[in-house]
Parts: C-alpha cells; sequence; structure tokens
C-alpha cells in the first residue's frame, strides 16, 4: 500500500505591532508607532494559537474583521503594567514602547487590547483595524548582525519552545564570553524541573550584538554605559532590577531568529535580574547568585509566577482592595472562593497553613539591615555573596524543622506582603534562593510548555 503526501502549509510570515504605551497611575492611552513584517517565519504551535491560561495583566485578541473569529490571543504583562503601581506613577506620566507579535494573517484583522479591572477581570481598552497588506507594513530586513548560535535544537520550532539568549554588554572581545555563559546557564536551565523533564520541548538559541562598552549601566553606582540592547539596573528605583526601556532595539535584535520567550544576560557581577511575564527576563551573568536569579526570573517571563517573598523593598504599591490575583502560585484566600490549587493540597494539611512566620521576619529584617548598609558602604559583592549564603544556610535550616515542610497548603506571606497572601508551599525558588520550584509552580510552567510545543 502507497502511502500518501499531504502538503504542509508554509508558516506564516510574523506580524509585530509597535505601539506606545502612555499614561500614569490613574489614565492611560495607545498609539500606534509601526508595524512590522519580521524577517522569520511564525515560530509558534499552530495547534494552540488561542491563549487559554487566563494568566497576564493585559491580553490581545486578533480577530478577522469580517467574521470576528478569534485568529490568535497571547496574555502578557509589561513594564508600563508594573510602573504604573509605583509611587512615581502618582506624580508624573511616561510613555513605554510596547510591541504584539503574532502570525501574519491573510486578510484584515481586528486587534483588541485587554486589561484587567478591579474584579480581575478582562475588559476592552484599545481596538483598531489592520490590513496586513497595508503599504504601511515595514517589510525592510533588520540591520545584518551575527549569526544565530544553535545552543539545542530539538525539532521543528512550530513544535518547539523557542528560547532565545541574547547578551547586553559584551564587546567584540567578549564574543566567547557570552557563549560560554548562555551555554552555562542553558545547562543549568535542563538541571532543574521541570525544565530537565521537559528538555526535549525546547529550542534554545544564541545571539551575540556586540556593545561599545563592557558591562550595563547602574545609575546608583554612577556607572553609565552604551550597550546594544539598553539594559540597566535601578528599574524603578530599586538597585537589584535589571530592564531594558528601549524595546525597539530588543524587538530589532531578537527578530533575526525565532523566538517565543527570551532572556537577556548581562554581563555584569553584581546580583541583580528581572522578568516580565512574555516579554522578557534578565540576569548577571557573572553574579554568583546567576543559576538562581536565571531561573527565578525565567519563572515571571515564562510562566507568569508572582513573587512569594515579602520582606524585600520593593518600588510597587499594594491594591486598595484586595483581589484574587491572576498569577497562579499566590492566592488571597478570600471569603467563599475555593483554594486554586485544591488538587494538589496535600491531605490532612490545614489551610491557612501554620508555620512559624514570625520568626522567619525578625531574622529576615535583620538580613535586610544588614545588606542595606552593605549597600551603603560600596562594600565589594563577595561580602553581599557571602550574607546571602548565610542566610539561605539558616533558612533551609529553619525550613527542614517546620511541620509541613514539603506539603502543599496555603502559607501566609507572599506577593509582597506579609498579610493577606498565601505561597502554596513553605519554600519555592519564588520565595528563597533556593534551587527547585514547588509543586504549583511546576505545573504552571508544564502548563505553558504545553501551550508552545506539540508531539
Amino acid at each position: 500500500m502507497s502511502a500518501i503526501a499531504f502538503a504542509v502549509p508554509p508558516a506564516p510570515h510574523t506580524l509585530r505591532v509597535d505601539y506606545y504605551h502612555t499614561g500614569d497611575g490613574s489614565h492611560e492611552t495607545f498609539s500606534l508607532d509601526e508595524i512590522v513584517l519580521e524577517p522569520l517565519p511564525w515560530p509558534g504551535n499552530p495547534d494552540r494559537a488561542v491563549d487559554d491560561t487566563n494568566l497576564g495583566k493585559y491580553q490581545f485578541q486578533v480577530r478577522d474583521r469580517d467574521s470576528n473569529a478569534l485568529l490568535y490571543s497571547r496574555g502578557f504583562s509589561s513594564i508600563y503594567g508594573e510602573w504604573e503601581t509605583t509611587g512615581q506613577a502618582k506624580s508624573m506620566s511616561r510613555t513605554f514602547s510596547e510591541s504584539l507579535r503574532f502570525p501574519a494573517p491573510e486578510k484584515p484583522v481586528k486587534i483588541t487590547l485587554k486589561k484587567r479591572d478591579s474584579r480581575n477581570m478582562f475588559v476592552n481598552i484599545w481596538t483598531f483595524n489592520l490590513d496586513p497588506k497595508s503599504m504601511f507594513v515595514n517589510s525592510t530586513k533588520p540591520p545584518q548582525g551575527e549569526p544565530v548560535i544553535e545552543i539545542e535544537k530539538h525539532g521543528d520550532s512550530a513544535k518547539k519552545l523557542d528560547f532565545l539568549i541574547l547578551g547586553d554588554g559584551y564587546t567584540e572581545a567578549e564574543r566567547g564570553k557570552f557563549e560560554k555563559d548562555a551555554k552555562r546557564l542553558t545547562n543549568t536551565l535542563f538541571e532543574t524541573e521541570p525544565f530537565k523533564s521537559r528538555r526535549k520541548d525546547f529550542n534554545v538559541w544564541g545571539l551575540f550584538t556586540p556593545s561599545v562598552d563592557s558591562g550595563i549601566s547602574r545609575p546608583s553606582s554612577g556607572i553609565h554605559h552604551r550597550s546594544a540592547i539598553g539594559a540597566s539596573y535601578d528599574a524603578f528605583g530599586s538597585e537589584r532590577y535589571i530592564l531594558t526601556f528601549d524595546n525597539k532595539a530588543f524587538r530589532t535584535i531578537a527578530s533575526r531568529a525565532p523566538y517565543e520567550f527570551v532572556e537577556i544576560l548581562v554581563n555584569n557581577n553584581t546580583y541583580g535580574g528581572g522578568g516580565i511575564f512574555n516579554l522578557y527576563s534578565t540576569v548577571a551573568a557573572d553574579s554568583l547568585w546567576s543559576p538562581y536569579l536565571f531561573i527565578h526570573e525565567l519563572g515571571h517571563h515564562l510562566a507568569g509566577l508572582a513573587d512569594e517573598y515579602y520582606t524585600s523593598d520593593v518600588a510597587y504599591h499594594p491594591p486598595a482592595e484586595k483581589v484574587e490575583p491572576w498569577e497562579p502560585n499566590v492566592t488571597a484566600l478570600l471569603p467563599g472562593a475555593s483554594l486554586k490549587w485544591n488538587s494538589l493540597v496535600s491531605p490532612g494539611t490545614l489551610i491557612p497553613t501554620p508555620w512559624d512566620k514570625e520568626a522567619f521576619e525578625r531574622y529576615s529584617r535583620e538580613m535586610q539591615n544588614r545588606r542595606q548598609q552593605l549597600r551603603k558602604e560600596s562594600r565589594p559583592e563577595a561580602e553581599i555573596d557571602a550574607l546571602f549564603n548565610e542566610e539561605k544556610v539558616y533558612e533551609e535550616k529553619m525550613f527542614r524543622q517546620e511541620k509541613y515542610a514539603g506539603k502543599v497548603g496555603a502559607f501566609e506571606g507572599a506577593n509582597y506582603e506579609a498579610k493577606g497572601y498565601y505561597r502554596p508551599q513553605l519554600n519555592c525558588i519564588m520565595f528563597t534562593r533556593t534551587n527547585y520550584f514547588c509543586q504549583v509552580c511546576k505545573s504552571a510552567i508544564d502548563r505553558i510548555i504545553d501551550l508552545y510545543s506539540r508531539p
């Protein structure tokens, strides 16, 4: 019996909408910047074009303009979405460049941007029509750059999650260092569950782009560098928070490789990183804590995981009214609501789950004070590393003695708040500088990998 050959339709191009997001803590507006036809085919899974995870502070939908059929959707978060919760947003307006990427449609479409309201429900905030055949679609290729580095390839992009590693603050002479850093942290990724078990569901790519200066900016130390992607410490005034606000530079460089998620390695040893859901994550590649920072921040970027710690200083202000967070690993335990991870709760575990919270907070405050003093005195980074090691040893010993260690429950203290928010397990890489995810976080990561890969 002869086999019948079926033609596989080619993947569509990748279309990107760049726009400006302007506002303050109470008002926001949007304006179109540019529609870009990226040089590579769409890398995504055609069977999972519609996002059913209900994650993100925002969501966008692409619908056929004539039939209103939903063609594509994704949840995401943004720098603006974080900035609007800071004190600065109460006294001034700012503009941020943002982008939406999706498979290029054949016919005109309607794009709708949604945002969560006070009840955490998505509501429409911006709608516009787009004609993919418009003469204003920019189809020029990005500037010629370095070739894409194949770090690990396990199959066709449409069947795999494509993970791109970029470098910032690496000079031409540090090209080899970037490749070593990228491969080292890729190994760290696949030593950590659930990534270890899902390794063959990934393709990992690298892109080297030389910077003028070695290292990135750190304004709190008076350091200002010109780097290819524009990453910098001190985002929102937090000395350890690394972001780039140059969205166009980031997108132009990244467009030369297939990607769905992006890691930006910065060529520094000072502790720091950052991660925003469905945007990118960052890590100081030479920090002693880069393995932890890399995995922790990727948890934010890839799976929308919330920070579970609550004793460190952050720039964000808590909401006026508690609502159930959209993030999968924290809960407000609101009256009458079921626990979102109830199916994973260990039998016989009390909800809320008791733990020695007061002792932990006393110790944590002491460590925060010591850290702040070291930074104030501009002490060597090795002294910060030693302090963090001391803290890690103490915490691990403390948690081993807890009755509900290793159990899934609802432990108070999460989402930057000591009261009213709960995390699933006593410890997790989203809570302390450990090296593992809790069961709920693992499940959330698996769900995202499923969205982008297929057998």
